[in-house]
């Protein structure tokens, strides 16, 4: 199974900054994914403040599938 989100673009920093729903087609930036996110589009994920910056992280499992990055 493929993953449900891929990361397409990376800041020069390595923060994900734009994201493709595999499922859907649909891309988003990284505060479109974290809205999305926050009215539970996607339950295997949630948000975290990171350096004062909402940031989209995969929920912790034993699965890589579903890692971002």
């Amino acid at each position: 199974m493929p993953k449900r989100i891929s990361v397409t673009k990376e800041s020069s920093t390595g923060r994900n900054t734009h994201f493709v729903d595999n499922n859907t087609g649909k891309t988003m930036t990284r505060n479109q994914f974290v809205k999305e996110i926050n009215k539970g589009n996607y339950e295997n994920f949630h948000v975290r403040n990171i350096n004062g910056v909402d940031t989209p992280v995969s929920n912790p499992d034993k699965s890589k599938n579903n890692n971002l990055g």
